[in-house]
């Protein structure tokens, strides 16, 4: 037997699995592609920045009296070393806009969290590092997206398509509007940074929820994750229609990033040519072609605290969307029986301050003929109208109460895929069982359970020890022939 320790609360869990399984760690199994030392960032950032993509350097697009407006990601992703992405090119870029001639004063800061929490002096510390918030926080040149302040939103109508497009006002009103994004393997459309980073974290509820909804994410071109799925082209249309009625495209400095956070390449210029280079790049670290066999059974762990914050790995309705993420990135590598164990506290802490609407809509998960996920979303509106959520969004660092929808048309995935998950060591296995997961004590007892029921008594068994430690990778056959994604948009490599 293999020694396994997992993530559980605080702490780990141990399991004993059988000798013939498989363990991968994302940048240690199969190693990232080298990133840039730390020496050479400087270098590669200011070739990256003046040599940009498709549009002319920032230096030609501002002058004295420009208003320029930067779109900086919450710390749900990106790293906060010293040498973070973040950190390093709006450094960078500032430079670059005072030799030319733009003042400070005409600078502005927006932390794009879009229904995430709005971001605390804390978080914009860590964001930002002292040096740039002890220079911009005081005046009052960091700020949080509100998108529920109707003074500082823009409606700008609806896509071809038909989706609606509300945006910053500060943004849509900049001279010179950079977007600062992360390109790491992303469930939800396949990368982050580019015109994502726009849909999604300057924009409201209404226009988020042409995209994070059953219709969408319960297509068969979403799971597993991709490039080419109806989200991803919904992301581009909202963005290029933007900067359309913009009148000018966005300048995007993108790094592509490793388990650690740590830039691989730095990008820049206009996100329509320049996703596509960045994605070409990021495929070879995010798409690992590993996998010599389907797996029977995956194994591994939730910590508390982690991603969208304390709670997700106790909280059942963000457990769902934690074990639906695992889908979405190893769709390729499960067999069709596949069976997930998991280790989770799930001690009914739903961490209220930060997700306040939750538990009611645990409750009305209960009741009213609500047999699955999905039959849910009829309440979207009810709930992203309640103004009391509302307030504790705007003013409480809060989600959004819309956020919820988005975790629960995701979490269904996981119920989709899995023939059976079972959650190990919950201190309040209801809350489990109250989203239809199977509870046990142990791993080694959720093994013998899913041996005689779904996977025989000679599964194929793959441990993740680290899921929700390192910046995670989309697991994928190491045979080209037997990955099913091409027809999906996705090209083998």
């Amino acid at each position: 037997m293999k020694h396994f320790e997992f993530e559980y609360g605080a702490g780990t869990m141990g399991a004993d699995l059988p000798d013939s399984t498989d363990v991968f760690i994302p940048g240690e199994t199969v190693k990232d592609p080298d990133f840039i030392p730390e020496e050479q960032l400087e270098e590669a950032y200011l070739k990256s920045i003046r040599n940009p993509i498709g549009m002319k350097p920032v230096t030609e697009l501002v002058r004295k009296g420009s208003k320029v407006v930067f779109v900086v990601p919450d710390r749900v992703k990106g790293g906060e070393q010293k040498t973070s992405h973040r950190k390093l090119s709006i450094h960078y870029l500032l430079n670059e806009l005072y030799s030319a001639g733009v003042e400070k004063q005409d600078i502005l800061f927006i932390i794009s969290n879009g229904l995430h929490p709005r971001s605390t002096d804390k978080d914009a510390k860590a964001i930002f590092g002292q040096e740039l918030y002890d220079e911009f926080w005081h005046s009052g040149q960091i700020i949080s997206h509100d998108s529920e302040d109707p003074d500082n939103m823009v409606d700008l109508g609806k896509t071809r398509r038909g989706d609606p497009v509300v945006m910053n006002k500060f943004v849509f009103e900049a001279d010179l509007p950079i977007l600062i994004g992360h390109v790491q393997g992303n469930p939800y459309g396949g990368y982050s940074g580019g015109y994502k980073h726009s849909a999604t974290g300057i924009t409201n509820w209404r226009c988020i929820a042409s995209h994070h909804v059953p219709s969408v994410m319960h297509r068969e071109d979403f799971t597993p994750v991709n490039n080419g799925s109806l989200m991803r082209n919904k992301f581009d249309e909202i963005s290029m229609h933007m900067e359309e009625k913009m009148g000018h495209p966005f300048f995007c400095c993108d790094a592509v990033l490793d388990s650690k956070s740590r830039q691989i390449e730095i990008l820049s210029g206009y996100a329509k040519e320049m996703m596509p280079m960045s994605w070409e790049i990021a495929d070879k670290r995010n798409y690992v072609h590993w996998a010599e066999k389907k797996y029977d059974v995956i194994v591994f762990g939730m910590p508390q605290k982690f991603h969208y914050g304390d709670g997700m790995g106790t909280n059942p309705i963000m457990m769902m969307q934690a074990l639906s993420a695992q889908v979405l990135r190893h769709k390729r590598i499960m067999s069709d029986h596949c069976v997930f164990i998991v280790s989770s506290l799930c001690n009914g802490f739903f961490n209220d301050k930060k997700w306040p609407y939750l538990r009611e809509l645990y409750e009305w998960f209960q009741h009213d003929k609500m047999n699955e996920l999905p039959d849910m979303n009829r309440l979207g509106e009810y709930f992203a109208t309640n103004e009391d959520y509302i307030r504790q969004y705007r003013f409480a660092n809060a989600f959004h109460p819309f956020h919820g929808f988005s975790m629960m048309s995701c979490g269904h995935i996981a119920e989709m895929n899995t023939s059976a998950i079972y959650i190990v060591g919950a201190e309040d296995p209801g809350y489990a069982r109250g989203m239809g997961l199977k509870t046990r004590a142990t791993f080694e007892e959720a093994l013998e359970d899913a041996k005689k029921k779904f996977v025989g008594e000679d599964p194929n068994i793959l441990a993740l020890p680290l899921a929700f430690k390192t910046t995670a990778v989309h697991l994928c056959m190491k045979d080209p022939d037997k990955d099913p994604m091409d027809e999906y948009g996705h090209r083998h490599q």
